[in-house]
């Protein structure tokens, strides 16, 4: 039987641009003075909305990491094997500089300007067309900060961890031109509570410990081992006196760099147990490793590994947070392309009312966490000059707040873009489906929603001079709009109470961080999204009547819905 054409089949939106199509990622970065950035963002955006991209975005995730533990002789070699493309998408990340583009020329006191934002565009634009790689690039990104304050070690590997050029070889640092840094810190019995960890290291000098820099071999596990191809891991270790310590599971925790290569050309014992079966995330390698006296350098002060590692942390949960923005901006771009060109019912399926109301749902959702996002990528860079406080606080306080709420978001939005596109959507070679199964990692990693809302309060009550200075910019945001102000109010009112409570503080962490960020994201509408926007985020968000758990629920006029629609996705048809 011949096969008929048909028309009404709508293809996944490619050879875009992805910037050029965004209003409000373009108007971010204007306000951040990012100018000079921009040639090179816009070429980046062509690059990661072309075909070729999607394409091996798609054949990354479909042919997945293999692990080869032994060699044809037996000799062990722990190798990880990717398809091409998957090299392909981290050569093309490393080469428009945004390795190090946050810590470029920070002391230069002209033409940088807005290089955090910069950074975060261009993270946010290439984890909407491949999420995964956005692995490795997150942690050597988060590591320079650490790595930064030990010269000698910096000055070994200063040029393979700015590189340009990606080197896909397993081969000792000395001989590599690009490196991949990791991080090491969850083990099985932990999870996120790393002062639980096990894994010891041991002074390789007799005398004992010998500060920052010094050799130590390592033994234990680590139960997700993110990127074991990279060069090196920033890994966390209780520092035992000797291997006769009696009292090793109980010493301080230290950071550790580990190679994989040691310096004498040797493979460090790092043993991989095996790959990580992960439901999303899966052009990523992610493993079990054992160390069997693994080599180690001492990095940051003895005795302050939770500090240097939380150093990185802090770095990864903002990417945590531009990741699920990307995913989210992305599923909405495929819902509003899919619906402009699709009919069901007699009519276009943007033109169907109850659809009109879910994609403006989800357009609202995806401007609130880039403006969010952005705002945090600029606090990033504020906050590195003295005296500043808010700055300061956004970075400390709405960072984990943002974590927690925006990633949240991305999974229920992501799976409501896929329901737009039915059947379609819910099929493995659907850029959909994919979304919708590696929203979930940024929840996860980094610590989880509980987690994100215990640190929330933790910074709020540690540090009165940051919890003030973020009162009063909210304060400054909401100036002019009565719901918001109310819902500041009854924010700042709990957290009142909540000091005197610390068993409902903890029990409804959850619920006012939520708030908090709500609130947050509504002074950002009022003051960076025309009036229309603001107004049916403030209403759909904030009003007592709001139905947050469902998207397409929202209380919304029908020419708010035609303003955020029109404003949302701006494409050359």
């Amino acid at each position: 039987m011949a096969q008929r054409d048909t028309d009404n089949l709508v293809d996944e939106l490619v050879d875009y641009d992805p910037l050029g199509s965004d209003p409000a990622l373009q108007a971010a970065l204007e306000r951040a003075q990012a100018q000079a950035w921009l040639p090179g963002l816009q070429q980046h955006a062509r690059t990661v909305g072309s075909t070729e991209f999607a394409q091996w975005a798609s054949q990354a995730n479909r042919h997945t990491p293999q692990l080869q533990q032994w060699d044809a002789r037996g000799r062990r070699i722990d190798q990880v094997e990717f398809h091409p493309a998957w090299h392909r998408v981290l050569a093309h990340y490393r080469s428009q500089q945004l390795i190090d583009m946050p810590f470029s020329g920070e002391s230069s006191a002209d033409g940088l300007r807005g290089r955090w934002s910069a950074w975060a565009a261009g993270f946010y634009l290439h984890g909407q067309a491949e999420a995964g790689s956005l692995c490795p690039a997150t942690m050597t990104t988060a590591a320079i900060p650490v790595l930064r304050k030990e010269p000698a070690l910096w000055a070994q590997i200063e040029r393979g961890i700015t590189s340009t050029r990606h080197d896909e070889r397993d081969a000792p640092l000395a001989e590599k031109t690009a490196l991949w840094v990791g991080m090491g810190m969850t083990e099985k019995q932990g999870g996120s509570d790393v002062r639980s960890n096990t894994t010891v290291a041991y002074p390789m000098n007799e005398s004992g410990h010998g500060g920052r820099g010094a050799a130590y071999r390592l033994q234990g596990h680590k139960w997700f081992y993110s990127v074991p191809t990279a060069d090196a891991h920033l890994v966390v270790a209780r520092m035992a006196d000797g291997p006769g310590d009696a009292g090793a599971l109980h010493a301080p925790l230290a950071c550790f760099w580990v190679p994989r290569w040691r310096p004498d050309g040797t493979r460090n014992i790092v043993l991989v147990q095996r790959l990580k079966d992960k439901v999303g995330n899966r052009s990523n390698a992610s493993s079990e490793v054992v160390f069997d006296d693994a080599y180690g350098v001492l990095v940051g002060e003895e005795g302050r590994g939770i500090a240097t590692i939380m150093e990185m942390a802090t770095i990864t949960r903002l990417c945590c947070v531009l990741g699920s923005s990307a995913l989210l901006r992305q599923a909405t771009a495929q819902a509003l392309w899919s619906t402009r060109h699709r009919q069901a019912f007699g009519a276009a399926l943007v033109e169907q009312p109850l659809m009109q109301s879910v994609l403006a749902d989800l357009a609202l959702e995806s401007e609130a966490a880039l403006l969010l996002a952005m705002q945090l990528a600029q606090a990033f860079e504020d906050s590195s000059v003295p005296d500043k406080p808010a700055a300061q606080a956004w970075q400390r306080i709405m960072t984990p707040a943002a974590k927690f709420w925006v990633c949240k978001r991305a999974i229920t939005c992501s799976a409501e873009a896929m329901e737009v596109l039915g059947g379609n959507g819910y099929i493995e070679s659907s850029a959909l489906a994919r979304l919708y199964r590696e929203t979930p990692v940024n929840s996860i990693w980094e610590g989880s929603g509980n987690v994100m809302c215990l640190d929330v309060l933790k910074a709020l009550q540690r540090s009165p001079d940051q919890r003030d200075a973020l009162w009063n910019a909210l304060q400054t945001m909401a100036a002019d709009d009565v719901p918001v102000q109310q819902a500041l109010q009854r924010l700042q009112r709990q957290w009142h109470t909540f000091e005197h409570d610390a068993w409902a503080q903890q029990a409804q962490a959850r619920q006012w961080v939520q708030q908090l960020v709500l609130v947050t994201q509504a002074g950002l509408m009022r003051q960076y999204a025309d009036s229309t926007r603001a107004d049916a985020f403030v209403a759909s968000r904030l009003s007592a009547d709001c139905s947050m758990g469902v998207i397409g629920a929202s209380p919304l006029a029908k020419a708010q819905i035609a303003a955020i629609l029109g404003a949302s996705l701006h494409l050359q048809e």
